[in-house]
């Protein structure tokens, strides 16, 4: 019989591990399925994912570290993506309360508003500021096609996510039983 703080423990290795392999998968492997030069936010929709799922808390670390791993590899500011991934957390936590397994449709428009407010943000600091105003190209040619590329990758992960987190909770239950 598994304690209850080892069941949260090995959610908290879950947590960090599917972090990493959607940092890997979507620098190598979707890097190569690439469409017209734009690939699926992997780390967009395991920050969703959490958020909705365990709350603004657990959204906001996920995002944050999320964000963390782009700024260090990617980013020119640190703390820049961690801080938009840390937001989308939040704000994917804040319907916790309206989430239920059996329906993907709140986590496909969570997922696709998560995406949408990334793009537009993204633009307005690394392009907008820069005095790149062609805000409908870099909507048609990025944002659109990237949201696009996120919600079919989500309609494949997020089955696995939930796959996952299904399990996850009915151990804590499980254990919890036992205990109280």
């Amino acid at each position: 019989m598994k304690s209850l703080k080892s069941i949260k423990v090995k959610r908290f290795v879950i947590s960090v591990a599917g972090v990493l392999i959607a940092y890997l998968l979507q620098c190598t492997l979707f890097d190569k399925l690439s469409l017209a030069s734009v690939k699926p936010n992997l780390l967009l929709i395991i920050t969703a994912a959490a958020g909705f799922m365990h709350g603004p808390r657990k959204g906001m670390l996920t995002g944050f570290f999320s964000g963390l791993i782009v700024d260090i590899m990617f980013g020119n500011v640190l703390g820049f993506y961690a801080l938009i991934y840390l937001l989308i957390g939040y704000v994917n936590g804040r319907f916790q309360q309206l989430y239920y397994n059996e329906d993907f449709r709140l986590p496909a428009c969570l997922i696709a508003g998560s995406e949408a407010a990334y793009g537009i943000v993204i633009y307005i600091f690394m392009f907008m500021l820069r005095s790149e105003f062609d805000f409908l190209y870099y909507l048609s040619h990025i944002i659109l096609p990237e949201l696009i590329y996120t919600i079919v990758a989500a309609m494949v992960l997020y089955p696995l996510i939930l796959f996952i987190n299904n399990k996850l909770d009915a151990e804590e239950k499980r254990s919890a039983g036992k205990i109280g």
